[in-house]
């Protein structure tokens, strides 16, 4: 797997051999990306339109809501366990409860 684009590497501060993005310094806790992560993932990716997470409350339809309801429909359908065998969630559970999407009920 190819870490980033860039040729530069003398750009990673504190001596790290990879982008912020990829390690734990650079995700939130609680799912995704801190500002560091995305930061140092628009860096590494010249080009790149890598935005926060949508977390707050949004009008229905407006671009937010779009982008909010166009990622859940695509991280919710990733293979993978939501939980760890430690009983803890994934980056994927984290992530999906970060954005707020909530499975519909029939």
């Amino acid at each position: 797997m190819k870490v980033c684009k860039c040729e530069n590497k003398d750009e990673y501060k504190k001596g790290g051999k990879t982008p912020a993005w990829t390690r734990k310094e650079g995700k939130n806790p609680k799912g995704g990306l801190n500002a560091k992560g995305v930061a140092s993932y628009r860096r590494a990716n010249p080009g790149s339109k890598l935005k926060m997470a949508v977390t707050g409350k949004v009008k229905a339809g407006s671009k937010s809501a779009k982008r909010r309801k166009s990622f859940c429909a695509r991280m919710s359908g990733m293979k993978g366990p939501m939980k760890k065998p430690n009983g803890k969630p994934t980056r994927k559970a984290l992530a999906l409860r970060k954005w707020r999407c909530r499975k519909k009920s029939k």
